[in-house]
C-alpha cells in the first residue's frame, strides 16, 4: 500500500482535490465577524511529495477576513499540521514504523529521519489520544482501537475499496486536527 500510493498521480491530485473543496466551503462560510474571507494562501516546504505535484502542494489554502484582518485556514488532508512532511507521509510512515521492521525500505525512500519518526510515534501515543477529536470519535470504533499501535490500527477501520480510499478516508477524519477551528479563532 505504502509505495504504490507515495507514487500515484492520481492519489495526490485526489488530496489536491479534496483540500480545494474544503477550501471553497471554508471561504463560502465566511468568518466569525461575518466578514468576507479573500485568497492568503501561505508557502508550504511539502517533503514526501511526487516532484510532478510540489508545485501544487507548495501552498496550503487560507484565507483573511476584509473586515477583521483575523487569518482562516481551511482544514486540509495534505498537511497536518505545521509538520513538514505530507499528512499521509506521517500516517504511512508511522504506521510502517509502528508495525514491522520491513519498512526500512520504505522509509530510505522517503528520507524520514529515525528521530523524526519517533518523535511522530510520540505524539500518536500521547498527544494524539488526548485531542478533543480522539476523546470525540474513540468509542465510535468497534472494536475499539489498539492504541499501541496507533497510527496504523486506526488506518485499518477505515473501509473502502482500495488503500486509496480507505487513507483518504483516514485523512478526512485527521482533518480537524489540520486548522484551528472557527471557535477557537473568535475566542482570540
Amino acid at each position: 500500500m505504502c509505495h504504490a500510493l507515495l507514487q500515484d498521480p492520481r492519489f495526490f491530485a485526489l488530496l489536491l482535490e479534496i483540500d480545494r473543496d474544503q477550501a471553497a466551503q471554508t471561504q463560502a462560510a465566511g468568518c466569525a465577524c461575518e466578514g468576507r474571507l479573500h485568497c492568503a494562501n501561505y508557502a508550504r516546504k511539502p517533503r514526501g511529495c511526487l516532484p510532478e505535484f510540489r508545485s501544487s502542494f507548495d501552498r496550503r489554502f487560507s484565507f483573511c477576513c476584509a473586515t477583521c484582518r483575523k487569518r482562516t485556514t481551511a482544514t486540509s488532508v495534505r498537511f497536518l499540521g505545521r509538520r513538514m512532511y505530507l499528512a499521509l507521509v506521517v500516517v504511512l510512515s508511522s504506521s510502517r514504523h509502528a508495525g514491522s521492521n520491513s519498512s526500512a525500505p520504505v522509509l530510505a525512500a522517503l528520507a524520514v529521519p529515525l528521530r523524526t519518526l519517533e518523535r511522530w510515534r510520540t505524539w500518536w501515543a500521547g498527544a494524539f489520544v488526548r485531542t478533543p477529536l480522539w476523546r470525540g470519535a474513540c468509542g465510535a470504533f468497534m472494536p475499539p482501537v489498539d492504541l499501541d499501535h496507533l497510527p496504523a490500527s486506526l488506518l485499518e477501520r477505515f473501509t473502502g475499496a482500495d488503500a486509496s480510499a480507505r487513507l483518504s478516508a483516514c485523512l478526512r477524519f485527521l482533518t480537524p486536527l489540520t486548522a484551528r477551528m472557527r471557535s477557537q479563532q473568535a475566542a482570540t
